[in-house]
């Protein structure tokens, strides 16, 4: 290996021309001097006398045609000249002093690339020569890069054409690079080839165009491929990368994927059914569908989905879809799925449509629906739920068990599933009154009219008739009937003591009520003042009586005190007895007064009535 010194050294000698003449006089000069189309370019020659000389004479020379020198200027002690009629005499100019002249050309064009020499005479003193290369720079347009439209298959068995890269207007000749996913693509034999149309314009500048032709496989279609140009700048070499593009790879189909795409969950009769199928080749394939149980008849689809509509228990199977690829070379590609249409029958109920039950008996109903899954019983009536499960248990009947009653049975995993049933309970039995009392004592007074009503409840509905005995006023007003409800009100004007019988009947018994009416004779103004009179008479009588009591009383204390009045035990005895029918005088009074008492209030409540009988109207419910 050279040492430090030495390799300076080299590379000194490189970058500089240096020239010796008679050991006279020294030249120095660049070797290379570089710049971009359109700048000014300074060449400088840099020399030195061994002695002093006289005169100086600096001529620039370039390298014409042909290879002959071609002088564009001049210049000593006393003048510096730009030679005429050549192509630098209006873009070059000389600047120098004793030991260095500078010669700069503007507007510098790719012609200019060329050798520039300086020539330098010192006559007695010696002279010399040297020269530069001077190069120039145009740097190209960024590239531009296009992908194939159409799609690139992976059967193909040579490279395919995948993109073209351009620049444009570059100088000197740029060159392009191709890459996958950043990565530099070389070529290969078999793989990778790249052809490349170098152009060259009137204006010298280049365009290169690039084509790259590449062998793709399955995993190309993700992949993103670009171009860059790299180009020479003064002192450096640059790149400009263009745009990702990605291509459209083709390749056969190998798997299939099938799979029910609508409705979601389970599916139950009446519903629409899409089966979708789907495949890994590109493009995608198109699809046949049929049905294992029918091979050979195909189903009508659109697309790569299958369309069911009101699907019924018949339509469960296995499908299955076919990949129609005309790249693979595998025909039988596709896959199959198994369908299962879910279905709920009728409900059957058992006892059907109707039952007839006599009162107290039993019965067991039935509610069964078939299904392809697991069921779920609700018994309603009249809206209300009173039972879950498949069985009901309707026990000592009555007539309140009578009535429609309906079974809901639904499928748990499969909401809006759901089938129902009904069995109309009827309920044989005689007739039932409403009332719980079968007599009913009533006082009413004469003239008022009464409503009685009779309500039974029965089947076979029950038959309601009435028997009056007393008052003749009378007639039914009022007659509803149901199903196994009568119901009937009879107006009645009380005239006299009535007895009104309401009979319930059917063929399986009756029943009976009695309305037992006691009239009250109306009071008139005169039997008033009878009473009145009367009530006074006995109070006088009453008065009187008292009156002689107490005389009797004071004439025997008299007696007694006077002592005509024997004081023996007998006497006493005697005493306690007219005491005691005293007594009894008094305790008689008594009840007169109460009797008395008890004909005042009657009187009372006779008088305070201020409506007429006839005004009177009673409403018995009873």
């Amino acid at each position: 290996m050279l040492p430090k010194s030495s390799v300076l050294l080299l590379t000194l000698f490189i970058c500089y021309f240096t020239q010796e003449v008679g050991a006279q006089v020294s030249l120095t000069m660049e070797n290379v001097v570089e710049v971009y189309k359109g700048d000014s370019a300074v060449i400088r020659c840099q020399y030195s006398f061994a002695q002093h000389p006289t005169m100086v004479m600096v001529q620039w020379f370039v390298r014409g045609p042909g290879g002959r020198r071609v002088r564009i200027s001049y210049s000593d002690l006393s003048m510096q000249k730009v030679d005429e009629n050549t192509t630098y005499t209006d873009r070059i100019s000389i600047a120098g002093d004793t030991s260095a002249e500078n010669l700069t050309v503007v507007d510098v064009t790719l012609s200019d690339e060329r050798e520039f020499f300086c020539q330098v005479n010192g006559l007695a003193a010696g002279n010399g020569e040297g020269r530069t290369h001077l190069k120039v720079f145009n740097p190209p347009e960024p590239p531009v890069i296009e992908a194939v439209d159409s799609g690139v298959s992976v059967t193909n068995p040579l490279p395919s054409k995948i993109a073209t890269c351009e620049t444009r207007e570059g100088f000197p000749k740029p060159n392009i690079t191709w890459y996958r996913n950043r990565e530099p693509l070389l070529p290969k034999n078999g793989q990778v080839n790249v052809v490349t149309l170098v152009t060259r314009g009137p204006s010298g500048l280049f365009t290169i165009e690039s084509e790259l032709q590449y062998k793709v496989a399955r995993d190309d279609g993700e992949a993103v491929f670009s171009c860059e140009v790299s180009y020479h700048v003064p002192g450096a070499i640059r790149t400009a990368e263009s745009r990702g593009v990605n291509v459209t790879v083709h390749y056969p189909t190998f798997n299939v994927e099938m799979w029910k795409d609508s409705p979601k969950g389970l599916v139950k009769e009446g519903d629409t059914v899409e089966i979708r199928c789907q495949g890994d080749g590109n493009p995608p394939p198109t699809f046949t569908f049929s049905r294992e149980q029918e091979p050979d008849v195909g189903l009508e689809a659109e697309g790569k989905v299958l369309v069911l509509k009101d699907v019924t228990r018949r339509d469960s199977g296995m499908y299955r879809c076919q990949a129609l690829d005309l790249d693979s070379e595998n025909t039988d590609v596709g896959a199959s799925l198994q369908l299962a249409v879910n279905y709920l029958d009728p409900a059957v109920v058992i006892p059907k449509d109707s039952e007839i039950m006599l009162k107290g008996e039993s019965l067991t109903a039935t509610c069964n629906a078939l299904s392809s899954l697991e069921t779920s019983t609700v018994w309603f009536k009249d809206g209300v739920e009173i039972r879950r499960g498949h069985v009901m248990l309707l026990q000592d009947a009555t007539f309140d068990t009578a009535g429609r009653y309906e079974c809901e049975v639904t499928v748990p995993d499969i909401p809006g599933l759901h089938t129902s049933g009904s069995v109309h309970i009827i309920v044989h039995g005689a007739p039932e009154l409403r009332d719980v009392e079968r007599e009913v004592p009533m006082m009413e007074r004469v003239g008022k009219w009464l409503n009685l009503t009779c309500e039974a409840r029965g089947f076979p509905r029950p038959v309601i008739t009435w028997n009056v005995t007393g008052s003749p006023n009378s007639r039914e007003v009022v007659k509803k009937e149901t199903e196994d409800v009568a119901q009937s009100i009879l107006t009645l004007k009380v005239t006299m003591d009535t007895v009104a019988t309401c009979s319930a009947t059917n063929m399986m018994g009756a029943d009976t009520k009695n309305y037992t009416i006691t009239s009250i004779p109306i009071v008139t103004p005169t039997a008033r003042k009878d009473a009145v009179d009367n009530s006074g008479v006995m109070i006088v009588i009453i008065i009187i009586s008292l009156l002689l009591v107490a005389i009797l009383g004071s004439v025997l204390y008299f007696l007694y005190k006077k002592g005509k009045l024997p004081c023996g035990r007998s006497g006493k005895q005697e005493i306690s007895k007219e005491t005691t029918n005293k007594d009894n005088i008094v305790v008689e009074m008594k009840a007169e007064k109460t009797e008395k008492t008890e004909k005042t209030v009657l009187l009372k409540g006779v008088n305070g009535n201020n409506k007429p009988p006839s005004d009177q109207y009673t409403d018995l419910h009873k």
